[in-house]
Order: C-alpha cells, then sequence, then structure tokens
C-alpha cells in the first residue's frame, strides 16, 4: 500500500481562501474598534430605558459617528455606544437627513476613527467586508463582494420622496441590526452605510461619494441637510422622435402631478409638461434633475425648458427650502 502525504504549499504560493481570509481579518482587526452598537435612549415609568438602534461607524477622532437615519429615527437624541472593547460611552444626535438614510450622532469619548473611502471606485464581483456591531454582539463580520452598482432606493420623509442613486449591492450577510454600520472595502476603508436587507443574500448600502460627503460634512456642522423644492411628482420618459432628433437626447422628466401653490405651480408648469433642462443644464432623467435640486437653487429665479403640445418653451422657476 502506498501513501501519499499533502505537505504545506510553498510560499508565495497561498492558498486562494487563505488570502481571502487574510484579507478579511485584516479590515475586521482595523475596522471593529470603531463600530458601536447604538442603544436609543427614551423615556419609561421607571426613568430613561434604552432600546437597541443598530449600529454605527466612528469617523473623526472628536466622536462624530455615521449611522443610518431610520436607525435613529425613535431617539429623544440621545443614547449609549456600545464598542468591541465593552465601553459604553453616551451618544447625542447631531443630525440626520432621512432622504438619504445618513446620520450623525456624536460620541462622548476617545475611539479610534474609520477611514472614508470612495464607493465610486467600486467594481461589480469586488471583495467587501460588513461590520456592524448588532444586538449588542461586538464586531460582527460578514464577508461577500459587490453584486451590483447603481441600484436605485426610494425614500421618504413626510411628504417628500426622494430616490438615493448608485446604492451598493452586496451578497455579504445584512441582519436589522447591522443598518447603519460599516461596509467596507479590502483596505478597511468605508465605502459605505449599510442601510436594508432586499431579500436573502441581498443587502443594500449608501454610498460614501462625493454626494453624500457633502450631507455627512452638512449633517456634522449644520444638524441638517438643505435640498431645493419645486412642487411636483415627477417620471422618467423617453423624448418624442422630433424632439429627440432636435435636441440630440433621448429622455426627459414629464411633470405627472403639480401640488397647489408650490413653486411648480407659481411658474405655470402643468401635468404632461417635459422638462428638458433646468438652469441651462440638460435634464434626461428623474436623478439628473435632484442632482441639480441643491441648496445654492434655493430662493432663485431660474429658467427651466420644457416641451408642452410640441413645442419648447422656457418659464422661470423660483423652487423653495425643502422642509423634511
Amino acid at each position: 500500500m502506498r501513501f501519499t502525504f499533502v505537505s504545506d504549499p510553498p510560499a508565495g504560493n497561498d492558498d486562494p481562501l487563505d488570502a481571502y481570509s487574510r484579507a478579511v481579518m485584516f479590515v475586521a482587526d482595523r475596522l471593529s474598534p470603531s463600530v458601536a452598537n447604538l442603544r436609543l435612549s427614551r423615556r419609561g415609568r421607571g426613568g430613561r430605558a434604552y432600546d437597541s438602534g443598530g449600529s454605527g461607524v466612528v469617523i473623526t477622532a472628536d466622536g462624530f459617528t455615521l449611522t443610518a437615519a431610520h436607525v435613529v429615527a425613535s431617539t429623544n437624541g440621545h443614547g449609549r455606544a456600545s464598542f468591541a472593547d465593552g465601553r459604553e460611552l453616551e451618544f447625542e444626535l447631531i443630525g440626520a437627513d432621512p432622504l438619504s438614510d445618513l446620520a450623525v450622532v456624536r460620541v462622548a469619548g476617545e475611539v479610534p476613527p474609520a477611514e472614508l473611502g470612495d464607493a465610486e471606485r467600486l467594481r461589480v464581483g469586488q471583495l467587501v467586508v460588513a461590520i456592524g456591531n448588532p444586538h449588542g454582539f461586538a464586531g460582527s463580520v460578514t464577508a461577500g463582494v459587490v453584486s451590483a452598482l447603481g441600484r436605485a432606493l426610494p425614500t421618504r420623509a413626510g411628504a417628500a420622496s426622494r430616490v438615493i442613486e448608485n446604492v451598493i449591492q452586496t451578497d455579504a450577510a445584512l441582519n436589522p441590526g447591522n443598518s447603519g454600520g460599516a461596509l467596507a472595502d479590502a483596505r478597511g476603508r468605508v465605502v459605505g452605510i449599510n442601510t436594508a436587507v432586499a431579500g436573502v443574500g441581498l443587502g443594500l448600502a449608501v454610498p460614501i461619494n462625493g454626494a453624500t460627503r457633502q450631507i455627512i460634512g452638512a449633517l456634522m456642522t449644520e444638524g441638517h441637510f438643505r435640498r431645493a423644492y419645486v412642487g411636483c411628482a415627477l417620471g422618467t420618459r423617453p423624448l418624442p422622435p422630433r424632439l429627440a432628433r432636435e435636441l440630440g437626447r433621448a429622455g426627459c422628466v414629464e411633470i405627472v402631478e403639480v401640488v397647489e401653490d408650490a413653486p411648480a405651480d407659481r411658474a405655470g408648469l402643468t401635468a404632461g409638461d417635459l422638462i428638458v433642462a433646468l438652469a441651462t443644464t440638460p435634464v434626461e432623467d428623474v436623478p439628473a434633475l435632484q442632482r441639480l435640486l441643491d441648496a445654492d437653487l434655493i430662493g432663485r429665479p431660474l429658467p427651466v425648458t420644457i416641451a408642452r403640445a410640441g413645442r419648447l418653451l422656457e418659464l422661470t422657476l423660483v423652487p423653495d427650502e425643502l422642509d423634511s
């Protein structure tokens, strides 16, 4: 009888699973100290009580912590953050933006901050690691890949609705308590904030990119993020063929409904109008129009080019500030 002995692989020829494991462990070691379980304060008959809300990730040395807006929606503005080293620190809510599902709280203590990355550099198939602190289970780590990019996630705050663009889809397992936790690349940089479980093996994260960095900065400094408001329901649709040839593009934004006495109504816009440009910038879909409606446009008269009954018209629109 002959026996074959399997020796360890030669140095430099690592098993791919070993390399994968090392990458995940590196991210876990780097990020876990920065991730907290957020317990939300509420008044009860016996005094103040704390309910588990979700997770958060510290992003500055002075305690600013990023989480999901829906995680802190029911807080009275205060709570406790539990970390992997066993510490419990008080936090206060600084600001929340339900329309991006991002919020910032500030932890009262010194915690090593995580590094923010750039979701625009992600590629489908790239390794990502989700780290949360659900229900007090310190540093829960799952790993997977980016399974899709450019997803859209509808959000609502009161009567206002909006679509979060470029949402990251991952197959890294997410549980409800992981909401607000970090989605990181292989270098341990936070590229997303976990926001939703959309199905078995399907998690979604709000990306960290130029647009969301602006929101985060505004929440840290002002406690809210300002948006312009025009007051109409919108939908993306193709341009009629003649107008598409004339304008050299295929899409536009249709006004489905106009809110009475809102800026769109006061500008003379009506249901069925097709918006093709705002402030001379071409508009081909609803996300493109959303990107234009930032704080700089509030209260400013803007030219809006529409197609109505096959003709191009230019009206003047003065956006209000969105009250979310």
